[in-house]
């Protein structure tokens, strides 16, 4: 049986042109998703939540891997949703007033249940300080604009900027948080190379 690959079945959702702007319609997921606030080269906490987020979701894969081989599948990569308190917009340059949500999507064979067991097996195992604050949830986002960009984190404002320009000069009304789908890892890939799709739900 073949590879479970999310990525790749929502190709339309997880890969974008860098140059055009694309409109899509995001179908309901379930996530496993960690709650912050302010800038994420300074907070502990969102090293701490990406490290949450990881460590259950792999945990979760070998679990339903180890009871049916069949059920095996990738691992989906790391999102946010940013956005401001009491703000409608999001200011990419105010960092310290940012709040987040960073999720990573889920198979449907993932369940509450699984969830909850995934976390008590790497309690004892490893201090995790985020990991009680992981939670299970499904999050419906519809029709959305988004576009790819290319470089550093710190680069993105140029990229919103356009982004949004495109969905008001189509009549569309921005809705929602700014969401980010990171396709690279800031570890291993050189800041220039960065992938990161930016999206935004409109109306």
């Amino acid at each position: 049986m073949p590879l479970l690959n999310l990525k790749r079945e929502y190709n339309h959702l997880y890969n974008a042109p860098k140059k055009d702007i694309g409109i899509v319609d995001v179908p309901p997921f379930n996530y496993l998703m960690v709650d912050g606030a302010g800038d994420p080269d300074t907070s502990t906490h969102f090293q701490d939540a990406v490290e949450a987020l990881y460590g259950v979701s792999f945990t979760l894969k070998f679990m339903v891997k180890k009871e049916n081989p069949d059920n095996d599948y990738v691992v989906m990569p790391l999102e946010g949703l940013w956005w401001m308190a009491g703000e409608e917009g999001f200011d990419p340059n105010k960092r310290e007033a940012w709040q987040w949500a960073l999720m990573i999507v889920q198979p449907s064979l993932i369940t509450a249940d699984l969830v909850n067991e995934a976390v008590a097996r790497i309690r004892p195992r490893k201090e995790q300080p985020a990991l009680d604050k992981v939670r299970f949830e499904s999050f419906y986002e519809g029709l959305s604009v988004q576009i790819m960009h290319i470089g550093p984190y710190s680069e993105e404002a140029l990229t919103i900027a356009r982004m949004f320009d495109f969905l008001h000069l189509r009549g569309y009304r921005p809705r929602g948080k700014h969401h980010e789908i990171y396709l690279s890892d800031p570890r291993r890939t050189a800041p220039d190379r960065l992938k990161t799709i930016i999206r935004h739900p409109v109306a």
